[in-house]
């Protein structure tokens, strides 16, 4: 028999003798968690990442951890009344995220570096600095939910999927899942957020949510690229399958597969996507929509989160998304290895992009069982 029930946090034990670590990145999200905890009487230590340079070309709206974000997060722990701390963890970060979006970037590959942020500096580093803290768990703002199953702690989406982020979070690990909590996964709305800020008189209630990559200036990636890689826009030639020349292109960066317009070779009847890039050539190719159909994924370094090993059966059916903005489709996983398989998808699905995640799905209900890359597969 349990000394004390479990408090909101799963815990045996008193808020107060709960400390929790808030990963605080200065919006509304992560600054309604750290109030409500602390109104709840736990704990709290509140962290923020200073990631990268904080300069005038960077410093922009609609970006996470710029200046601005440190100094909004400061306030919130000033009004709630807990301690805030920064930590400088920017050559971390442009080691684990930056410098491998700009090389996958130059292999033709379309990366999502905010996956790669939570897999190897939130839920990895700054996870380890809470256990330092001696804290229990450490919170985020996350629009994700964590809920006890049969074998332990368990990935689901979030109660509003409008705002869930699970297609980001896949990489979590069942060892990290276990220390981590997000407490606005259950809302069923971004208002209720907004609403309970207002409640705590907090100074960020009305401020806009980040749109782009924290790193990447009003979603222009090309110049980022351009000046962490000086020399990868050189152009080259636009060619159809069968390599004829149609035109010539400003830099592979500058195209994506799937892309329709901006290509600057009208006039030749049907139209033509961008279906596959070849950076080692500085080619783009381009074909028909029909081109753009992909039914076989290789997936590589999957992170696996159902209740048995996922080599343990031929076949998994679940569905699956190959794009954050698309919804789940139902397919096939054919595992090869713990950490890589093939995925079939039962219908075809156009635009598959190399550096894009694809993550797995319960055909019914909201749990999530993990996911991996999408690559070349040779």
């Amino acid at each position: 028999m349990l000394d004390h029930p479990l408090n909101s946090l799963g815990f045996a034990k008193p808020p107060a003798a709960t400390r929790v670590v808030v990963a605080m990145s200065g919006g509304v999200d992560s600054s309604v968690v750290a109030a409500q905890l602390k109104e709840e009487g736990y704990d709290v230590v509140g962290v923020t990442l200073q990631l990268y340079d904080h300069g005038a070309a960077l410093a922009k709206k609609g970006a996470c951890c710029a200046g601005r974000d440190i100094h909004d997060a400061r306030r919130v722990a000033e009004t709630m009344g807990f301690p805030h701390y920064v930590l400088d963890y920017e050559n971390t970060f442009r080691e684990a995220v930056i410098d491998e979006f700009a090389d996958a970037y130059l292999a033709g590959a379309t990366p999502v570096p905010c996956i790669r942020c939570n897999e190897r500096v939130k839920f990895k580093d700054l996870l380890q600095t809470a256990k330092d803290l001696d804290a229990d768990c450490m919170a985020t703002g996350h629009y994700i939910q964590r809920k006890m199953g049969d074998v332990g702690a368990e990935l689901h989406s979030a109660a509003d999927a409008n705002r869930d982020q699970s297609y980001f979070l896949f990489s979590t690990t069942a060892e990290q899942l276990d220390y981590l909590r997000f407490p606005l996964g259950h809302l069923a709305s971004k208002a209720e957020t907004r609403a309970l800020a207002a409640r705590y008189g907090l100074s960020v209630a009305d401020k806009p949510d980040s749109q782009d990559i924290c790193f990447v200036p009003n979603g222009d990636y090309a110049s980022v690229i351009e000046k962490l890689r000086p020399g990868a826009a050189d152009p080259g030639d636009i060619v159809d399958m069968d390599g004829n020349i149609l035109g010539t292109h400003r830099g592979v960066i500058h195209y994506t597969v799937g892309q329709r317009r901006g290509l600057g070779i009208g006039g030749l009847g049907e139209p033509l996507y961008v279906v596959r890039l070849d950076p080692d050539n500085r080619r783009v190719i381009v074909g028909p929509k029909d081109a753009l159909s992909t039914r076989i994924i290789p997936v590589r370094e999957i992170n696996w989160l159902g209740d048995a090993p996922f080599d343990s059966q031929p076949e998994w059916h679940v569905s699956v998304k190959v794009r954050s903005t698309r919804a789940p489709r139902p397919a096939i996983i054919r595992p090869l290895s713990p950490t890589t398989a093939e995925v079939e998808l039962l219908s075809p699905e156009d635009g598959v992009s190399v550096g894009q995640a694809c993550v797995f799905y319960a055909n019914e209900g909201s749990r999530i069982f993990g996911g991996g890359w999408i690559w070349r597969g040779y």
